[in-house]
């Protein structure tokens, strides 16, 4: 997983990641608090590039300012990566 584009970003970012092989992926954004908002991605998901274009003003009423967090977790037959990133919405 790669780190978000811009960053900080205002109201949307690119999120990028790879997989070397079929997994099951989860990619869910956090609060600095690490209470869950949303799973962007959950599915399975073949072996190449990804991005994710995320949008902080389509959630509900939108988030505010501050530092969120996003996961990517992949299950594969081979096991389990898990990766955590930081990212800065500024409004």
């Amino acid at each position: 997983m790669y780190q978000n584009y811009p960053n900080p970003f205002n109201p949307s970012t690119v999120i990028k990641y790879s997989l070397a092989e079929p997994a099951f992926v989860r990619i869910t954004l956090y609060d600095i608090l690490g209470r869950k908002i949303k799973d962007l991605i959950s599915g399975e998901q073949n072996p190449g590039m990804y991005e994710i274009n995320f949008n902080a003003s389509g959630l509900h009423a939108g988030l505010s300012s501050g530092v969120y967090l996003y996961s990517l977790n992949a299950v594969s037959k081979h096991g389990n990566f898990r990766n955590t990133k930081k990212m800065l919405l500024l409004k």
